[in-house]
């Protein structure tokens, strides 16, 4: 008998064709620049003082700045969550469901769930780093941030209810798309 152990063996080295280039992984996204995406966001603003806070939520999802610059995608970000916490608790279903009705509802929801995770993200990251200048910690364990604003959080709300505003919208997204709309962003290599 030989002594090969076949567990060892690299198999993908002996298959060429099994090595996928990182372009053929990772789709093409145009360059947008940071000027283009704050107008955006004052379309949306704008959108959000007239009231109309379903199209502005719509514009926001349909114009995802992919291509943009870490600057660029922070803004949409802030007008993402800006948009979420001006809607009320008991518009989010009709809302959400709406939107999943459209012809493109499931990518909005999709979406929609990859900015509730980089915000909650954003959020876990601002309230972890304690030692950070400008940032002070409550007995309560909140910090707060002097001088800024914190994402997902309604204006004139500095109650940390951020996260609480994040997770609400993470159900309400669950509810209505499933749980495939968690596995289709977190297999999605495109960021916001």
């Amino acid at each position: 008998m030989a002594t090969t152990n076949y567990r060892l063996i690299d198999v993908d080295a002996l298959d060429p064709e099994s090595a996928f280039p990182a372009e053929l992984l990772t789709p093409p996204c145009d360059p947008i620049p940071t000027p283009q995406i704050q107008s955006l966001a004052t379309h949306c603003r704008q959108l959000l003082q007239r009231g109309d806070q379903e199209t502005a939520l719509v514009t926001a999802l349909e114009n995802v700045p992919y291509g943009g610059d870490e600057q660029g995608k922070e803004l949409h970000l802030g007008t993402v969550l800006e948009i979420l916490s001006s809607i009320k608790a008991v518009e989010m279903s009709p809302l959400l469901g709406r939107l999943y009705a459209s012809p493109s509802g499931t990518e909005l929801l999709d979406v929609l769930t990859k900015y509730l995770y980089k915000g909650m993200a954003r959020h876990n990251n601002s309230t972890s780093s304690s030692s950070t200048p400008g940032v002070s910690s409550h007995a309560t364990g909140v910090s707060s941030v002097s001088g800024a604003r914190e994402y997902g959080v309604a204006p004139g709300r500095g109650d940390g209810g951020g996260m609480s505003v994040l997770l609400s919208w993470h159900e309400k997204v669950v509810e209505i798309a499933g749980t495939g709309a968690i596995v289709r962003v977190m297999t999605d290599r495109r960021t916001v």
